[in-house]
């Protein structure tokens, strides 16, 4: 009887619903996170009577034919790259991308990270660096003496120095743009990499054609919307439950013929 390895697969792709959901309300108040989305595919068919197959001498064709399903299993758990509400928190080294783009980050293996989340700190050398003390591209330092920092929306830092009036520019930041951004593969610590299905990155610098702008004192909150989320999270629910009850149909169905014998 297929009905028992058919609803299992139904119980196992619920199962990893309710994980993906889990994850992303798990994340709710982690900066720039995207959320994801579960999807799933029908497996093979299994034809006892083929559609458009011969039906009689005369040559009459079988309309639907008989196919049974075996199943369900995962397709894809796909990252919805939505930007997320920019939030206020005043900070010097807050950042925010309003648009497209992708801060970069150098990470000790020599590998390019990407990310969106712009709650960036100072380094002891006075670098600015992610809260894990990555490099951000391309390698701006505010000087000791600095008093205040204002960066623009074009991405550029400028130092307003002890005993100096004008700003002095230290730098601005990097930027990348993909093609296909749910080819990224996020590697936790809000960090993509790049992988053949992203493309290769587009560079460029903030307002440039295409790339977002930078908005200094705010971060992008997280894009869950947890009423949305917890709406899945019940039909996962019921649908694993469902599932379960054709196993347990399944299992009597078995029992009667047991009995019969």
């Amino acid at each position: 009887m297929r009905t028992l390895d058919i609803a299992a697969s139904g119980m196992m792709a619920q199962q990893m619903n309710v994980e993906v959901i889990s994850n992303n309300i798990a994340n709710i108040n982690t900066v720039a996170f995207k959320r994801s989305r579960a999807e799933f595919q029908d497996l093979m068919y299994q034809s006892q009577l083929r559609p458009g197959a011969t039906a009689s001498d005369q040559g009459d064709i079988v309309p639907t034919g008989i196919q049974l399903g075996l199943g369900v299993k995962p397709g894809t758990v796909a990252r919805q790259h939505v930007q997320g509400t920019l939030t206020k928190t005043e900070g010097d080294y807050d950042v925010a991308l309003d648009g497209r783009g992708y801060f970069l980050v150098d990470l000790p293996t020599g590998e390019t990270a990407y990310t969106r989340a712009g709650n960036f700190k100072l380094s002891p050398e006075g670098t600015i660096v992610t809260i894990d003390g990555h490099e951000v591209s391309p390698g701006i330092t505010v000087p000791e003496n600095t008093r205040d920092v204002m960066i623009n929306a074009n991405g550029e830092v400028l130092a307003y120095i002890e005993g100096q009036i004008e700003p002095q520019n230290v730098g601005q930041f990097d930027m990348a743009m993909f093609v296909n951004e749910a080819g990224l593969e996020a590697v936790g610590s809000n960090l993509y990499l790049e992988t053949p299905a992203s493309g290769v990155p587009i560079l460029g610098m903030p307002g440039q054609l295409g790339f977002g702008t930078v908005k200094q004192g705010y971060v992008e909150a997280s894009n869950v919307n947890i009423v949305a989320e917890i709406t899945n999270l019940i039909s996962a629910q019921r649908a694993y439950e469902m599932n379960s009850r054709t196993v347990e149909a399944g299992d009597q169905m078995l029992n009667t013929l047991v009995q019969m014998r």
